[in-house]
């Protein structure tokens, strides 16, 4: 066990974790090739090992021990225009996944894992109309799930070390002379570097199966993250100007915490689920200060099992937790500032996402995951009135494009 725990550690972190725009606000749909394929379900349907974050409860699925090494290819395609129309080149995203789980006894479970989970990020680092500005969050957690079975009922725990860094950067000149008058402007740069973070948080799931049904429940934590400089640098030209209350916003970008309930039931070889969950982004630290709103989540997915060979279809729906603000025409114009920043730097609005996926045994003991997601393209237009200056063109408002692909891959084993 202890071979498997380094060789996991090891892929991980060989992989690493790149700035990525998931798909429900800055989190993933899913862990694993498996739930992606399936529009993320895994409150109520168990996943084997990859289940440690989605359900601790239902690794209690594993029979024997089981190895999985994965990670999602994520494409997505990012447009914004305050003026003219520019492109991210931050379009290309490696998201690592390693999860082992063991049935210790005939009761107790446990498993180690790493999982890049969540993260966003934007490269207009070329383009001094969107004021150069090159945004990058990357999550990634270690965790050690624990369960517990008695007859039908699982309950399993997963206590979670998060490493976190954040990079906001952007330069130019922040005109708001229309608003405070002749000659207010403000020379806004670098902030020195990446900020990183190290916090301890925790996920805590139930199960109850019942002939063909299974039932779940799942909550997590809220992480709370800090990143020295970052959202303080990005908010003081602002600050300076009143906005914000005229103080710098704290350097805190927590994970936010999330409940959701589950179900699937299987009938011969098809299984069908659903989950539903909320995403708590506004009471959670940093996003709160930028207005985003807690995010409902639908997931519902489809598989068939043929025993060498599986089917998965699956689709996923979360409202846009981002809102456009009221941009105030004087000498606060916060609501403008916060529509920039989150359409520009952190744009998370995409709401639908359709998925399909398999899986294909090569051996008794080996077998291979695949999903492919795709989320159509989302136009949002917000006001940003009380400025006068974004770039030479001087536009009052913001338009963001967003769609993503991306395809996962997996290789299993089990012995």
């Amino acid at each position: 066990m202890k071979k498997t725990i380094k060789l996991a550690v090891v892929a991980a972190l060989a992989l690493g974790a790149t700035s990525a725009f998931a798909t429900n606000g800055s989190a993933l749909i899913g862990m694993g090739a498996k739930s992606r394929g399936m529009g993320g379900v895994g409150i109520g349907m168990s996943h084997g090992a990859e289940s440690a974050l989605s359900n601790p409860a239902l690794i209690t699925d594993v029979k024997g021990t089981q190895i999985s090494f994965g990670g999602t290819l994520f494409m997505p395609n990012v447009k914004n225009s305050m003026g003219i129309e520019s492109k991210s080149d931050s379009d290309l995203s490696v998201i690592p996944e390693v999860s082992i789980a063991s049935q210790v006894t005939e009761n107790f479970y446990m498993g180690v894992g790493m999982w890049g989970t969540a993260g966003m990020g934007v490269d207009y680092r070329t383009d001094a109309a969107n004021f150069n500005m090159v945004t990058n969050l990357q999550l990634m957690q270690f965790g050690v799930p624990l369960a517990y079975k008695m007859g039908g009922l699982s309950i399993g725990v997963t206590p979670i070390l998060q490493y976190g860094s954040l990079d906001i950067d952007y330069s130019g000149v922040l005109d708001v002379s229309n608003v405070y008058g002749p000659g207010a402007t403000a020379e806004v740069g670098s902030n020195g570097g990446v900020s990183q973070d190290l916090k301890f948080g925790y996920n805590i799931g139930i199960s109850y199966e019942i002939a063909d049904l299974t039932i779940g429940a799942v909550y997590k934590s809220e992480i709370e993250m800090e990143y020295t400089g970052q959202m303080s640098a990005a908010s003081r030209p602002f600050a300076n100007f009143g906005m914000f209350g005229g103080v710098p916003l704290s350097d805190k970008l927590s994970t936010p915490a999330e409940i959701g309930i589950g179900a699937s039931y299987k009938m011969g070889a098809s299984t069908i689920a659903m989950d539903v969950k909320q995403i708590q982004w506004g009471s959670a630290e940093g996003y709160k200060d930028f207005k985003w709103e807690d995010q409902n989540v639908v997931a519902l997915g489809y598989e068939y099992d043929a025993d060498s060979w599986a089917l998965r279809v699956g689709y996923n729906y979360a409202s846009n937790p981002i809102k456009e603000q009221a941009a105030a025409v004087g000498p606060d114009a916060t609501g403008s500032a916060i529509n920039m920043f989150n359409l520009l730097g952190f744009p998370g609005i995409v709401e639908s996402h359709y998925t399909i996926g398999g899986s294909f045994d090569i051996s008794k003991t080996t077998s291979v995951d695949l999903a492919y997601a795709y989320a159509p393209e989302v136009t949002e237009t917000y006001t940003t009135a009380g400025f006068a200056g974004f770039g030479a063109a001087n536009p009052t408002s913001i338009t963001t494009k967003h769609s993503q692909t991306s395809l996962s891959a997996q290789v299993n084993f089990k012995f």
